[in-house]
């Protein structure tokens, strides 16, 4: 359930696209206010905790300095040069979608966003949200998270889909949705499985799907002919090939990148010793 209430803009994640011009803005406004509620909701909840506990307690400061840095990274996403220029250009569209699937989306997956919302809502809202909760337990379960972010990363690549969401402001909204959702249910299903117990599940979430990334990025990078060319020539000179093979090699380096150090990471800590291991060869030393 962590980082649920932070993924609020997601309901929402419209760029500055062709079509109709006062849908957009509605949606961006949207945006706007949903991503203030996020963020003063989680600094309400993480100011009272720590007033009640002391800081650091209940609430990691590394813990609200992630979810500050992916609430920035949606932000810079959606609101920035990123946002403008990704309706021209595949590259920077990919590069976008990068930044809220394995930037933004791990970052508030690891911010106990639930944590903080249940001590910034009064008692209903905390009923509500224990039962909402229960819903993104069950939707995060590993097999359930894996299939849904494969199908948003495949789907949305069909080309007859990406070109749609294009052009139409709502489906671009849901495009983005169930990008970033499913990638925080992804995250949420690896960070879930930091157990020991679990570290196999975690590594295989990770390395399944990295090689999809990567085998999506291979063929965007091979294909003989443009996927999604259309009537806005891309930026910087480059020719609509030259523009989805740049954003193929940025889905494919730089995704298959931090998917694989997040798996190396869970192999390291899956062999290091248990810490009460630790603590009793000092003790014993």
């Amino acid at each position: 359930m962590a980082a649920l209430l932070a993924a609020l803009p997601s309901a929402a994640f419209a760029h500055r696209v062709s079509g109709d011009a006062s849908r957009s803005d509605g949606l961006e406004v949207l945006v706007a206010a949903l991503l203030a509620v996020s963020l003063s909701g989680y600094a309400t909840g993480v100011a009272r905790l720590w007033r009640r506990a002391g800081v650091g307690r209940g609430i990691r400061v590394r813990e609200a300095a992630a979810f500050g840095a992916g609430w920035c990274t949606v932000a810079v996403a959606l609101y920035s040069r990123v946002d403008v220029l990704s309706d021209r250009s595949f590259a920077v569209h990919m590069g976008q979608h990068e930044m809220l699937m394995i930037v933004a989306a791990p970052l508030l997956a690891a911010s106990r966003t639930y944590e903080a919302w249940s001590w910034a809502l009064p008692r209903r809202g905390v009923r509500a949200l224990a039962a909402v909760a229960a819903g993104w337990r069950w939707l995060a379960a590993p097999v359930r998270a894996w299939w849904l972010h494969a199908a948003a990363l495949w789907g949305w690549h069909v080309p007859a889909l990406f070109l749609a969401a294009l052009a139409n402001p709502s489906i671009h909204a849901l495009q983005h949705a169930s990008f970033f959702l499913s990638a925080l249910l992804f995250w949420w299903a690896v960070f879930g499985s930091r157990r020991r117990r679990h570290q196999g599940t975690a590594l295989a979430l990770l390395v399944t799907t990295m090689l999809q990334m990567n085998a999506l990025g291979l063929l965007l990078t091979f294909a003989p002919e443009p996927w999604y060319a259309s009537d806005r020539p891309p930026p910087w000179g480059l020719t609509a090939l030259e523009d989805q093979q740049v954003g193929a090699l940025v889905m494919w380096m730089f995704g298959g990148m931090v998917y694989a150090a997040a798996a190396l990471a869970v192999v390291f800590r899956w062999l290091a010793p248990p810490a009460g291991n630790a603590v009793e060869r000092e003790a014993t030393g």
